[in-house]
């Protein structure tokens, strides 16, 4: 398989491949723009004669501003010259490409802009050099590879066609020239490629910071969405659904009390619906206050918290200290943590009491579940704390579980107060 490969790369870097003309090509054509920079500061020295016409503080100015108002023209050509041979794309710079020609003198101190002249006056000279390096290969190449051809055939009484070593030595020195110019092509052309992308485009960490604030924004506002999601739903249930179960439960309440003298059967089937109606009312109202309490949102994380407690079949004791309050969504998020918190430690821990403090730190509302039960709680056995974790993640908060065996549990989850 190495050998394959070898054979490969041997057989791209053919002289005759279009690889090596291509690379060869892409060379060779950056070499004007690459050495237009020094062009552009030496052409008004040609002003700077033994009589000294002009000052030279002032050709240097000059020269320099010339220079600065040339760099958005060739670094545009730099992207389209590789885009159009070796299909890179190299995106433009908001800071450095937009507003008009002049705008590139007002900031001096902008990263971008010296990034652009370190490629002009220092990258781009250097890889100029290997394209006319690249050039001579191929040129001396060819001449070395024909001259006895030439000798022979062109001028037979030249002294090369009565030294057979010689041609025999310039003709080997122009094969192995023309073997190693289209390498010489390739590794150019990367090294360029590699200049181009990382000082002619977008500094990549000021891009990737801009996609992590980016995605921030958007996953802020997917969950601020689905937060008003959950709330509609809420809304429409508890206006809708809710309110038609109430009147079939009092329906069914007023049946069963009132109707008298009926068979006993039908009596049972009222009742059984009269009971049925009652459960499903009640696990309707818990599962719209599962989507988002309507306290929540009237009266705040302290009194939503205090109606959790409140159902929990232990004692609980609860401090809530939030002022000012955190965004909606972080409330919402804080608010099942207690929920689903308190959920597991009826369910799992075989507590005795429950204490619960949420308070705002600076910044961060940080909110701390410890129970006294057996312990032993761990996220991967499906207790629903892996879910607990992921919704907190959803907010950038933290989540941490202290549970050894024997207890105590603490659950601690710090969340940012605003999104």
């Amino acid at each position: 398989m190495a050998s394959l490969s070898a054979a490969r790369r041997v057989r791209v870097r053919a002289p005759w491949s279009a690889a090596a003309w291509r690379d060869t090509v892409f060379v060779v054509s950056g070499v004007p723009l690459q050495l237009a920079g020094w062009l552009i500061l030496g052409s008004l020295w040609t002003l700077w004669t033994p009589v000294r016409v002009t000052p030279i503080l002032v050709l240097t100015c000059v020269s320099a501003i010339l220079l600065l108002l040339a760099l958005r023209p060739l670094t545009s050509w730099q992207r389209e010259r590789c885009w159009a041979m070796l299909g890179l794309d190299i995106p433009r710079m908001p800071d450095f490409d937009g507003g008009r020609a002049w705008d590139v003198l007002r900031d001096l101190r902008s990263p971008e802009l010296w990034r652009v002249l370190q490629y002009h006056l220092l990258v781009g000279p250097l890889l100029a050099l290997g394209g006319l390096a690249v050039t001579v290969a191929w040129t001396a190449g060819l001449a070395l590879a024909t001259s006895g051809t030439y000798a022979w055939a062109v001028h037979p009484g030249d002294p090369l066609s009565d030294h057979p070593q010689r041609v025999a030595v310039l003709t080997a020195a122009g094969v192995l020239l023309l073997a190693a110019a289209p390498w010489a092509a390739a590794g150019v052309r990367r090294l360029d490629a590699r200049a181009a992308a990382a000082l002619l485009g977008p500094d990549r960490a000021k891009e990737l910071q801009r996609r992590v604030d980016d995605l921030a924004e958007k996953r802020a506002s997917v969950v601020d969405a689905a937060d008003i999601e959950r709330r509609r739903i809420e809304r429409d249930l508890h206006d809708g659904a809710q309110q038609r179960l109430v009147s079939l439960a009092l329906n069914l309440g007023l049946a069963r009390e009132t109707l008298g003298g009926v068979p006993d059967e039908a009596m049972r089937v009222i009742v059984e619906a009269h009971e049925e109606a009652k459960a499903a009312l009640t696990e309707l109202r818990d599962l719209i206050r599962g989507l988002h309490p309507a306290v929540l949102e009237d009266r705040g994380l302290d009194a939503a918290l205090s109606g959790v407690a409140a159902r929990v079949p232990l004692p609980v004791r609860l401090r809530v200290d939030i002022e000012p309050r955190a965004s909606s969504t972080v409330e919402a998020v804080a608010y099942f943590v207690v929920s689903e918190a308190l959920t597991n430690v009826v369910k799992h821990a075989r507590a005795n009491e429950v204490d619960i403090r949420v308070a705002r730190l600076g910044d961060v509302l940080r909110v701390t579940v410890r129970d006294d039960g057996a312990g032993g709680a761990d996220p991967s056995a499906g207790t629903g704390l892996t879910g607990l974790a992921r919704r907190v993640q959803s907010v950038d908060g933290t989540f941490r579980i202290t549970s050894p065996a024997g207890g105590p549990t603490t659950v601690t989850v710090e969340l940012p107060c605003a999104l």
